[in-house]
C-alpha cells in the first residue's frame, strides 16, 4: 500500500479541501450558473488561483468557506422563491388565464440589498473607498439608451441619472472636487470626501452606441449593487449637512432636464428650512391655527414641494453658488476647500447651447462661480451685463459684448487644475488651446516637465507671491531663513578673514623684496630697517583699516552665490577649487623642472 493512500471518501486535505471548482460549487449550491455568477458578484466573491490545481488548469476555482459562506445565504431562497413564481405566471400565461397572471404578478417577492451593504462596508469610510467603480458605472449607464433586447430599462437609466446628479449636487455644494481632465474616453474626475479621494470617469455627452458582445447581464448585476450602494453614499451624505433625502425637484426644472440646477435649489431651499421653523415658532397663535388647517389639507411631500416652489422664485440667479450660506451643523472647512470655493467667487459665467452644459454646472459651482446656459430655466440671460465669461466652442462668435471675455471650455478645467485664474489669451475664441496638462501625472517623477506646465508654475507663483529658489538652490534651503542668515554671516566673516590673508601676504612679499634691493644696493639692514618698518607699519594700518571699494565689490560679488548656497552645497565648490588649485600647482611645477632642464642642457 502507499504511504500516502487514502481510501475514497475519507477527509482531503491540502489543495484539494480548501478550494473547489465552478462546477463543483454550482452542483453543491444546486442552482444555475447565472444564479451563482449574480449571488457571487452580489457578495462580493471571487475566483482564486491555487498554487497547485488538483482539476487541471482549465478550471476556476473558488474557495471553500467562500462557497460555504453563500450556502447560508437568504438571497439564495429568495432567488428560488422569485424563480417559482415565473415559472407558476408562464404556466398561467401558457393557459391563457390573464387574471391569475395578473394577480400572481402583483405578488411577486422582492428582495433589497441592505444588508449586504452593511456586511460588505462596516464603515463608511470602507463605502467611500470602493466607490471608483460604482460611480463609473452609474455615470456610464446614465448616458446610455434604453435598449429593450439587452434588458437595458428605462427605469434604470432614471435612477442612474437620479443617483448620478444627486452625488455631483453634494460634490458642488461642499466644494469636494479637487482634479478633473477631459480625456477621448471621457472627463474625469477627483473628489475627496471625509479624507478619502475618489476618482471616476463621466462620458461625453454625445449619442451613444451600445456595442454587441457584451455580457450586460453582468453589468447589470453590478448595476443592481451599485445602486444601492450609491443611494446609502448620498443618504448619509446628505444627512451630514442636514439635507432631506430622498430630495424632492422643482418639476419644471426636471421636465426642463436641469436636474443638477435643482437639485442645487432644493439642497438651497433645505438648508433654510431651520430658519423658517424658529419663525413660525415665534409667530401668533391664530397663525399656527391656519398653518395646521393647511397642513391637514395637504399631503407630506405636497407641502414641501410648495414650500420649495414658494420659496424659490423661478428665475432666482446665483442659487447655485450661495449653497454654502445658512447651512447648519456643517465642520469647518479646510484650507485647501477654501481655496477651491474662492477660485471662481466674482466670476460669472454663461454657457452657449455648444458648451457640455452638465459638466460645467458640476465644475463651476464646485470652485464658487455663478453659471447659467441658453434656454428655458435658466438664471439669468445672455444679455446680462455682470456676466465676466461667456464660454464658446466654435470656430467664431459673431454676437459679442463688451463686458466679457470669450473663453473656450478648456480654460475652465485647466484653472481648476492650477487653481489659478489662468490669462485667457490663450484660449480665445477661433486660437488653438495650449496644451491640456493631466493633473494625475507627476512631472518630476516621470521627469519630464513640459514647457506649460512650467509657465503654469510661474503663474502661481506669482499669484501666491512665492519666491523662486535660485537655479542650483533647493526649496528646502529657503524654507529656514534662520540658517540662510547664518549661513551667509559665515560666508561673510570667511571671506573677510582670507581678504586679510592674502593682503598680509602680499605686504610680506613687497617687505622680502624692499630688503633684497637694499643688499644689492649696500644700503645698511640697520639703517633702512627703522624706516622700512614704519612705512610697513603705516600700510598694514592703513590695510587693515578698509579694504578698497573696487576690491570690496568684487568681493561681494564673488561671494553672492556662495552666501545663498547651503552649507553642503558650499563645502563640495570649496573641494572643488581646492582641487583646481592643486592641479594648477603642479601644472606650474612641471613647467619650472622643464626651465630648469632645459637651462641645465644650455649651461
Amino acid at each position: 500500500m502507499p504511504k500516502h493512500y487514502r481510501p475514497p471518501g475519507k477527509k482531503k486535505e491540502g489543495n484539494a479541501a480548501r478550494y473547489i471548482t465552478r462546477s463543483q460549487a454550482v452542483k453543491h449550491l444546486q442552482v444555475s450558473l447565472p444564479v451563482f455568477r449574480r449571488l457571487c458578484i452580489l457578495k462580493g466573491i471571487f475566483p482564486r488561483e491555487p498554487k497547485k490545481k488538483v482539476k487541471g488548469n482549465h478550471h476556476t476555482y473558488y474557495h471553500t468557506k467562500d462557497i460555504l459562506f453563500l450556502k447560508h445565504e437568504p438571497l439564495l431562497e429568495k432567488f428560488r422563491d422569485i424563480r417559482a413564481y415565473d415559472r407558476k405566471v408562464k404556466k398561467a400565461l401558457s393557459k391563457k388565464n390573464r387574471d391569475l397572471a395578473e394577480r400572481l404578478l402583483t405578488r411577486k417577492p422582492d428582495y433589497t440589498l441592505d444588508m449586504l451593504i452593511r456586511e460588505r462596508y462596516p464603515s463608511f469610510i470602507d463605502a467611500l473607498r470602493d466607490l471608483d467603480d460604482c460611480l463609473t458605472m452609474i455615470h456610464l449607464f446614465a448616458a446610455l439608451p434604453a435598449v429593450e433586447r439587452e434588458k437595458i430599462q428605462v427605469k434604470r437609466i432614471h435612477n442612474c441619472r437620479r443617483l448620478s446628479h444627486e452625488w455631483q449636487a453634494y460634490i458642488s455644494r461642499t466644494h469636494k472636487l479637487r482634479k478633473t481632465f477631459i480625456s477621448v474616453k471621457g472627463i474625469y474626475y477627483q473628489v475627496e470626501v471625509e479624507g478619502q479621494k475618489v476618482t471616476w470617469l463621466t462620458p461625453h455627452a454625445l449619442q451613444q452606441v451600445v456595442p454587441e458582445g457584451v455580457d450586460y447581464n453582468i453589468m447589470l448585476t453590478f448595476l443592481e449593487f451599485y445602486e444601492t450602494l450609491l443611494a446609502f453614499v448620498n443618504f448619509k451624505l446628505y444627512h451630514s449637512i442636514n439635507v432631506k433625502y430622498p430630495p424632492i425637484l422643482d418639476p419644471r426644472l426636471e421636465a426642463l432636464a436641469a436636474d443638477l440646477y435643482a437639485l442645487a435649489r432644493f439642497i438651497d431651499a433645505n438648508s433654510k428650512v431651520p430658519a423658517l421653523e424658529s419663525q413660525s415658532v415665534s409667530s401668533s397663535g391664530s397663525e399656527q391655527a391656519e398653518a395646521q388647517q393647511k397642513g391637514s389639507e395637504l399631503d407630506e411631500s405636497e407641502l414641501r414641494l410648495a414650500q420649495l416652489q414658494h420659496q424659490l422664485p423661478s428665475n432666482e440667479p446665483g442659487v447655485l453658488m450661495h449653497l454654502m450660506e445658512n447651512a447648519s451643523g456643517e465642520e469647518e472647512d479646510d484650507e485647501e476647500t477654501r481655496e477651491c470655493k474662492a477660485l471662481f467667487k466674482n466670476t460669472k459665467f454663461f454657457l452657449s447651447r455648444e458648451v457640455p452644459r452638465e459638466s460645467m454646472l458640476f465644475v463651476i459651482p464646485a470652485f464658487g462661480g455663478v453659471v447659467s446656459w441658453e434656454g428655458e430655466g435658466a438664471p439669468f440671460d445672455e444679455s446680462d451685463q455682470s456676466i465676466t465669461h461667456q464660454i464658446v466652442d466654435r470656430p467664431t462668435q459673431g454676437r459679442r459684448f463688451l463686458s466679457r471675455e470669450y473663453v473656450q471650455p478648456q480654460w475652465v478645467y485647466d484653472s481648476v487644475n492650477a487653481r489659478i485664474i489662468l490669462p485667457v489669451e490663450e484660449y480665445l475664441v477661433g486660437r488653438v488651446p495650449p496644451p491640456h496638462l493631466s493633473p494625475f501625472v507627476d512631472n518630476e517623477a516621470e521627469g519630464y516637465v513640459p514647457e506649460y506646465a512650467e509657465t503654469i508654475r510661474r503663474l502661481q507663483v506669482a499669484a501666491r507671491k512665492e519666491v523662486l529658489p535660485m537655479p542650483g538652490l533647493g526649496k528646502e534651503d529657503l524654507d529656514d531663513p534662520q540658517n540662510l542668515l547664518a549661513e551667509g554671516i559665515i560666508s561673510r566673516t570667511e571671506a573677510i578673514e582670507a581678504a586679510e590673508k592674502k593682503q598680509k601676504m602680499s605686504f610680506l612679499q613687497k617687505q622680502y623684496l624692499d630688503e633684497l634691493k637694499m643688499e644689492l644696493n649696500g644700503v645698511q639692514y640697520s639703517a633702512g630697517s627703522s624706516a622700512n618698518k614704519q612705512n610697513s607699519a603705516e600700510e598694514t594700518k592703513a590695510g587693515e583699516e578698509s579694504l578698497p571699494e573696487s576690491q570690496q565689490d568684487a568681493d561681494d560679488a564673488a561671494n553672492l552665490s556662495t552666501v545663498l548656497m547651503s552649507r553642503k552645497k558650499r563645502k563640495l565648490l570649496e573641494a572643488m577649487e581646492i582641487g583646481k588649485k592643486r592641479k594648477k600647482d603642479h601644472v606650474g611645477l612641471l613647467k619650472e623642472r622643464k626651465k630648469n632642464i632645459e637651462a641645465k642642457k644650455s649651461g
